[in-house]
């Protein structure tokens, strides 16, 4: 007597459907309780705030306290975004060598057509040339941006607004309305008791959480005389700047 017995097909198939289902329950379950711990935490509306004189004077004053004047007389900025991403700018000449992994594009901002794209050692001019240039763009205008966004609040096409919290304390809400990846992007910049940025607040398309918070305090002054920061604290990450290197020629 034969005692095997045989599963009928419709079971096998049931049975493989749980097992497919039990493991996307497994794995994005916990995703999901983390994402909504996170939005209930963390998400904040855009705060209003007051356009005109007073904002424009709390901009100017975070530029002071940044020494803006060494910072635009400042020729030459180097540093390494999160180890992945190396940049030397030649900020006077309207150029940027932007390299990562056996890739190198120097950026022209002024002409793009003159921008030049190389693997390795060796100049490149293939097909994909044009989709080199416009990944290194993007790169630099997020890495940058990193580095040196305070200096970018009066950048044509910015909206700023004074917040002033309950407890009276008094922020700087700058709006991108173009230019750039992303315009429409909006950071609420805090500030120290002298004026520096601490940190900023991020309402942008790229994060699906508005009002996160990373940090600007960890700066150093450049041989130029500019303030740059060397890192960020994002969450529980660190954005790191890498050796930043501020020149005057």
């Amino acid at each position: 007597m034969n005692n095997n017995i045989t599963m009928p097909k419709t079971s096998k198939t049931k049975r493989i459907f749980k097992i497919i289902g039990g493991l996307i329950v497994f794995f994005t379950l916990p995703t999901l309780l983390f994402f909504g711990f996170m939005y209930l935490k963390y998400n904040e509306d855009l705060p209003t705030g007051k356009l005109g004189t007073e904002a424009d004077q709390l901009a100017t004053s975070m530029l002071n306290a940044l020494n803006e004047e060494a910072y635009l007389n400042t020729d030459y900025i180097e540093w390494t975004f999160k180890g992945r991403h190396h940049y030397k700018w030649y900020k006077t000449d309207y150029t940027c060598e932007v390299s990562w992994d056996a890739m190198t594009v120097i950026l022209d901002f002024e002409n793009s057509d003159n921008s030049k794209v190389f693997a390795g050692q060796d100049e490149y001019n293939g097909i994909e040339k044009l989709d080199y240039i416009n990944k290194a763009t993007d790169y630099f205008n997020n890495d940058s941006f990193w580095l040196v966004a305070p200096y970018k609040v009066f950048d044509k096409g910015t909206e700023r607004r004074l917040v002033t919290s309950e407890e009276g304390e008094k922020s700087l809400l700058v709006t991108y309305t173009k230019g750039g990846t992303t315009p429409g992007d909006s950071y609420l910049w805090h500030l120290d008791k002298n004026g520096l940025p601490k940190s900023f607040q991020m309402w942008v398309d790229i994060l699906p959480i508005d009002g996160l918070e990373a940090s600007w305090d960890q700066w150093i002054t450049t041989e130029s005389g500019a303030k740059l920061p060397t890192t960020h604290k994002f969450l529980v990450f660190d954005l790191n700047m890498g050796e930043v290197k501020g020149l005057k020629f």
